[in-house]
C-alpha cells in the first residue's frame, strides 16, 4: 500500500495507484471510448476499432493492482455530444467486464456529456474536481475547486502531454509522458474564489501536480517540448513549478521544456 496521498504510476502503463486514505485506487484519464468512430466523423480517417484492446489493457491493470476504486480523470467517452452506437455499446461491454465489487468514479471531464444519464454503476463528479484524502483530483479543463488544491497531490488529465522525441539523423517520434513538478502559487494567486486555500500567500509547501498521459493513445495531445506549443488547461504551464517530464516506463527525462 501507498502511502496517503502518494500517488505512483504504474511503470510502462499510462495509469497509476493511489492512496486515498485507507483505500486503494486505480486511476486514469481520457480513456475517450469510441474515438475511432469519432475520428472517421470528424477527420475522414478510416482506423480499425480497439475497444477490445483498450478494454483488455484496463482488466490487466484491475487484476494486477487489486483496486478498491477506479477513478477516470475525466473524457471516459470520446464524443462531446450524446454517444455513438459504437461508443455506447464500448463502455457498456466494458463495464459490465469490470468486477462487481469495483467502484468507478469519473470525475466529468469536457468529452463526457450527459453520460450520468445513460451510464449504470459510475459515480460521476464534477469536472472541477474535490480531494479523496490526500489527493486532490479534477480533469483540468477548468479551474480546480479549492477542495482539489488542499490535497498533497494534485491528479488530472486533459493535456494528454506528450514529448517529440529526435534522433541524430533526423527522425522522430512522439512518445506519452507524466508531468510532475511543484503548483505555482503565481499561477493561482489572481483567481477568485480561493482565499481558503492555505499554501497561496502563505508558508506551506504548494501541492505535487501529476499530470497523467492519456490512456488512449490514438487521442494525440499536447507537444510540450515545443516552445510554440499552448497548452489546454487554463492553468497551465502557469500553475506549475518547472515540471518534469517522465516516459511511460519511468525514464526520467529533465525539465519538459528542455527536453
Amino acid at each position: 500500500m501507498v502511502d496517503d496521498g502518494r500517488v505512483e504510476p504504474i511503470p510502462g502503463e499510462p495509469a497509476a495507484v493511489a492512496d486515498l486514505g485507507g483505500e486503494r485506487a486505480l486511476v486514469i484519464a481520457d480513456y475517450h471510448a469510441g474515438i475511432e468512430a469519432g475520428l472517421r466523423a470528424e477527420r475522414g480517417i478510416e482506423v480499425p476499432s480497439r475497444a477490445g484492446e483498450r478494454r483488455d489493457r484496463l482488466l490487466s491493470l484491475v487484476s494486477r493492482t487489486y483496486p478498491d476504486r477506479l477513478v477516470v480523470l475525466g473524457d471516459l467517452m470520446h464524443s462531446i455530444g450524446g454517444p455513438g452506437g459504437a461508443e455506447r455499446g464500448e463502455l457498456e461491454v466494458l463495464f459490465e467486464s469490470l468486477p462487481a465489487a469495483l467502484d468507478v468514479l469519473l470525475v466529468k471531464g469536457n468529452h463526457d456529456g450527459e453520460i450520468e444519464g445513460w451510464l449504470e454503476g459510475v459515480d460521476v463528479r464534477p469536472g472541477e474536481g474535490f480531494r479523496l484524502g490526500g489527493v486532490g483530483v479534477c480533469h483540468g479543463h477548468t479551474w480546480p475547486a479549492p477542495a482539489a488544491l488542499s490535497g498533497e497531490v494534485l491528479c488530472l488529465g486533459h493535456e494528454h502531454p506528450c514529448v517529440r522525441l529526435e534522433d541524430s539523423v533526423g527522425g522522430s517520434r512522439v512518445e506519452r509522458v507524466w508531468l510532475r513538478g511543484r503548483l505555482e502559487p503565481a499561477g493561482f494567486e489572481e483567481r477568485a474564489g480561493y482565499e481558503a486555500v492555505g499554501w497561496l500567500g502563505g508558508d506551506e509547501e504548494p501541492p505535487e501536480m501529476v499530470v497523467f498521459p492519456a490512456f488512449n493513445d490514438l487521442a494525440g495531445g499536447t507537444w510540450t517540448n515545443l516552445p510554440d506549443q499552448s497548452f489546454l488547461s487554463p492553468f497551465l504551464p502557469n500553475g506549475l513549478a518547472g515540471g518534469e517530464a517522465y516516459l511511460l516506463d519511468g525514464t526520467r527525462l529533465g525539465d519538459y521544456r528542455s527536453v
